[in-house]
């Protein structure tokens, strides 16, 4: 059957935006800069005042960002080679990848049942006399963050860093250190990925590290551009991965509709939640409300292929995020290759369903009453 109601669209999730967009760009084609330059600098500000921080370095993509914080830390000399890094083992592969490719070791704690996110309960168990951080993921946009895990942190002097590819916009019920309660600034840095299918999304791919740590910040400018502090003046071994600035001048027209965005998905979530009634199914549902941006809007169940094979035959597309755990991936089951049950069975339950700011109450309507068909 055709797809009535695909998983996303692009093209409709951006088409609010188009006509700023099409300004946006042509601004930048007038202006001249096509590397870094005033648009960068201004959607940097832009952010550093959104996530309520000192600094943010805008880079080329999510997985960059998370690499450069690690590598920032290893140059300032509060990390090095072989130090362990405590991280939810049911994370997408790229927050592992960073960890590995800064040649640190990933230790791999399970999450909770409840919130699909880091168990802090169990992450103290997890400390070593090698463990330097902690990198929290907001999985799905629902914020990891709660005293236990700030505790544990402050006691063993661990880095905190946020993957916040996902969290942008959320906030926690408990300040982080600086204060503030945004995801993404509730640690001592976090990577932020702007991909086309995220709450903010560019027209291509982004990302950004935000902290405010000055040190870490500089350093992460320098690393990303080929470890250069000024031009032709190379203090470490650096890399490539500076913002594009077109890429900024979108992200700027969609950062100032961000919060209405993220509202009209927590809309979307309580009709879900008010029109589906099948006892077969559980949905993640944070409490209270602003814990979570509904990046992803999950809903679990033990027959998961049945579920989603029921819905493509309605016409509704799904997704699933993620169907293989990192430690059960080909170039990571030698490295990482215990058994993390909770992770496992997660992987084999959640689906992701349809949630943009886009929906209609009527589409809302239609994928709650295929849910309730569902036996």
């Amino acid at each position: 059957m055709n797809t009535v109601i695909p998983f996303l669209d692009l093209k409709k999730l951006n088409e609010p935006y188009r006509a700023d967009i099409v300004e946006a760009v042509n601004r930048v084609v007038s202006s001249g800069w096509y590397i870094g330059g005033p648009e960068v600098e201004a959607f940097e500000h832009d952010l550093a005042t959104y996530q309520e921080s000192q600094y943010v370095v805008g880079v080329s993509n999510g997985l960059d960002a998370l690499r450069l914080i690690l590598e920032g830390y290893k140059q300032l000399g509060r990390l090095k080679e072989g130090d362990e890094i405590i991280v939810p083992a049911n994370t997408y592969i790229a927050t592992i990848l960073a960890i590995s490719q800064a040649r640190l070791k990933p230790v791999l704690v399970e999450p909770s049942a409840d919130t699909l996110n880091l168990d802090t309960s169990l992450v103290e168990r997890a400390v070593t006399e090698k463990t330097r951080g902690i990198m929290i993921v907001h999985l799905y946009g629902r914020v990891c963050w709660d005293e236990t895990l700030a505790d544990v942190a402050k006691r063993h002097n661990l880095l905190v860093m946020e993957d916040n590819a996902q969290g942008i916009g959320a906030r926690a019920t408990t300040a982080g250190f600086s204060g503030s309660c945004l995801a993404g600034s509730l640690g001592h840095a976090a990577a932020f990925s702007f991909y086309p299918t995220k709450n903010l999304g560019a027209m291509g791919d982004a990302g950004a590290v935000v902290s405010d740590d000055e040190e870490l910040a500089k350093a992460v400018r320098a690393i990303a551009n080929y470890g250069s502090d000024r031009r032709y003046h190379n203090i470490y071994k650096g890399l490539n991965c500076r913002m594009d600035p077109l890429q900024a001048a979108v992200l700027r027209v969609k950062l100032a509709r961000l919060d209405s965005d993220n509202r009209q998905r927590r809309l979307i979530v309580e009709q879900y939640a008010s029109m589906v009634d099948n006892e077969r199914l559980r949905f993640y549902v944070a409490c209270p409300d602003y814990t979570s941006n509904y990046h992803q809007f999950i809903v679990r169940t033990a027959y998961r292929d049945l579920l989603k094979q029921h819905l493509l035959s309605a016409g509704i597309s799904t997704d699933i995020h993620y169907a293989v755990p990192p430690h059960l991936q080909p170039c990571y089951t030698e490295e990482l290759g215990n058994s993390y049950p909770v992770t496992e069975q997660l992987a084999k339950e959640i689906l992701s369903l349809p949630i943009a700011p886009y929906l209609t109450s009527s589409e809302v309507a239609t994928i709650a009453e295929a849910l309730n068909s569902w036996r």
